[in-house]
């Protein structure tokens, strides 16, 4: 039902307009999905059920949230959330971004290119128009895997990062090596290859972590384990990126 619901309505209604009213149409989608079972971190709703996503991802049917977006804010707010910090945040989900902007004290700038995303600015991650030393924690969730020269942005990352701040970083992971291959340059044969379209590889951890460290950065992996009440997926790997 709720696939159908989302196709039809981004079949006939402006991107922007969408935007701007989906979260009063999944509030009211939401009523149906009361419960006691699940509760969403984010917007603080309490489900019957989450809605079961094709990819089997778990979605907040009151906010949208996906389970990386729970997992990610559970830590930001435990962990990385301070009064006055600056935050440069990449293509965050629309419901990280409203809840970013009910933030008191933070200074947060989301960053889109793609246009699937509500933004303030659009920043090329390669050429980020800031200065040295500019943000204490920066978010790069599922953002580097779209990215063709990966390394010059990580290297921005690294030049734009505080000292004693920290980049939260996330992509699908591989085991062995990284996949690339710059010669795949179809949407069908980046699905193929890749899993999604406008993907041009596919990292392991540590190949990753290597390429951060190259350019400098102190790098931690941690794997998370599932919580089935506020909808966290199992054995989620995510890297901490300091100098």
């Amino acid at each position: 039902m709720y696939n159908s619901l989302k196709n039809s309505l981004t079949r006939f209604i402006p991107k922007k307009l969408l935007f701007r009213i989906e979260p009063i149409l999944r509030k009211c989608y939401a009523i149906f999905k009361k419960g006691n079972h699940h509760e969403c971190i984010i917007c603080d709703f309490k489900a019957s059920d989450w809605v079961h996503l094709p990819n089997r991802d778990l979605l907040c049917p009151n906010c949208g949230s996906l389970a990386r977006d729970r997992r990610l804010w559970q830590i930001l707010k435990e962990q990385y959330i301070k009064t006055n910090i600056h935050v440069l945040d990449f293509s965050p989900s629309r419901t990280l971004f409203r809840k970013w902007k009910k933030e008191k004290n933070v200074n947060h700038i989301a960053s889109d290119l793609s246009g699937d995303f509500i933004a303030d600015v659009t920043y090329d991650i390669t050429q980020i128009p800031e200065k040295e030393n500019s943000f204490d924690l920066i978010v790069c969730y599922h953002i580097l895997e779209h990215v063709i020269e990966d390394v010059k942005a990580i290297s921005e990352l690294h030049r734009v990062l505080k000292l004693t701040g920290t980049v939260v970083i996330q992509t699908p992971f591989k085991e062995g090596e990284i996949y690339e291959d710059y010669a795949i340059t179809s949407e069908a044969e980046r699905l193929l290859h890749f899993g999604q379209e406008d993907h041009v590889r596919i990292y392991s951890v540590d190949g990753l972590k290597k390429r951060l460290e190259n350019v400098g950065f102190t790098v931690s992996a941690k794997q998370f384990e599932k919580d089935a009440y506020l909808g966290f997926s199992d054995k989620e790997i995510i890297l901490f990126a300091t100098k």
